[in-house]
């Protein structure tokens, strides 16, 4: 039977990711987008991988049911990359709940249903999750432990709660390292680990569009003032990856990794602390 590496979002990240764990396995590439899922496809075909598409929704739990059902058909499946998402500049603060919040959610129980002995997971989560202030212990229990379709209708997340949509992405992305701290339990009686990767700004076809664009200087001026002093690449968070998604990180499940080139850092005790944000660049953080 077939080992399966199933990748959610397939963009650059997510493609790199598949790069490195995925030698001899199958590789299901889901995608909102059956486009952007056959151009990734195409890709690793080229480099020499075994790779089939399908169409997902994360914010639909029947949509994720129906794709984990898919890769469990096609074989054992070893790892779950969850690199979907939106942004604060992409959609509504409904959207971006409905995605980023809840649909991690719901791909960490549905894979957490059929993942395989030994196997692991990654959620892509971000930086700016890192970057809200301390919720209450309460808050951290709710977003980490209530049944995913309860989710949204938690007070704290209600509009009258929310800023803007800056907020509700951070908010999201703090959701997404809770949930996996939560979710390495029921992993775990599975023999399986999961964990969560919290990137900066990581050059990808939208980054450059955003350097290049109206909100640029306020992008560079994140890059330039963290200690790497650039931005990183879709190979870099991959390393990690790598490491969460073999036996060389046996030992970590329920754990987050901040990959940021120092950016929060920099945020909170260095050059940034103090300064106003451009909303607008760290909704892509």
């Amino acid at each position: 039977m077939s080992s399966v590496t199933v990748v959610i979002g397939a963009g650059s990240i997510g493609q790199a990711i598949a790069r490195r764990v995925s030698p001899g396995r199958h590789v299901l590439l889901a995608d909102l987008k059956q486009d952007n899922a056959d151009a990734a496809a195409a890709v690793l075909a080229d480099a020499g991988f075994d790779a089939t598409t399908a169409v997902v929704d994360a914010s639909s739990r029947e949509s994720v049911h129906a794709l984990a059902a898919q890769a469990a058909g096609l074989g054992d499946v070893i790892a779950v990359v969850h690199a979907a998402g939106v942004s604060a500049s992409q959609a509504s603060i409904e959207q971006i709940l409905r995605v980023d919040l809840y649909g991690t959610a719901v791909v960490l129980e549905e894979f957490g249903n059929v993942i395989a002995p030994g196997g692991a997971g990654v959620v892509i989560a971000s930086q700016s999750g890192h970057r809200l202030p301390a919720l209450t212990p309460e808050e951290d229990r709710q977003l980490a432990t209530a049944p995913a379709d309860e989710l949204l209708t938690l007070a704290m997340l209600q509009p009258e709660s929310l800023s803007d949509g800056l907020h509700a992405y951070q908010i999201s992305k703090r959701a997404n390292v809770l949930r996996v701290q939560a979710e390495a339990i029921h992993w775990g009686e599975r023999g399986a680990r999961v964990n969560a990767i919290s990137p900066g700004i990581i050059i990808t076809p939208l980054a450059r569009d955003e350097l290049a664009g109206a909100n640029g200087a306020g992008y560079r001026r994140m890059l330039e003032l963290a200690p790497a002093g650039r931005a990183g690449t879709p190979d870099e968070v991959a390393t990690v990856a790598e490491l969460l998604l073999t036996d060389r990180g046996a030992f970590i499940t329920g754990s987050d990794i901040l990959i940021d080139g120092g950016g929060t850092a920099s945020h909170f005790y260095g050059p940034l602390a103090g300064l106003a944000p451009t909303p607008k660049v760290e909704e892509q953080a």
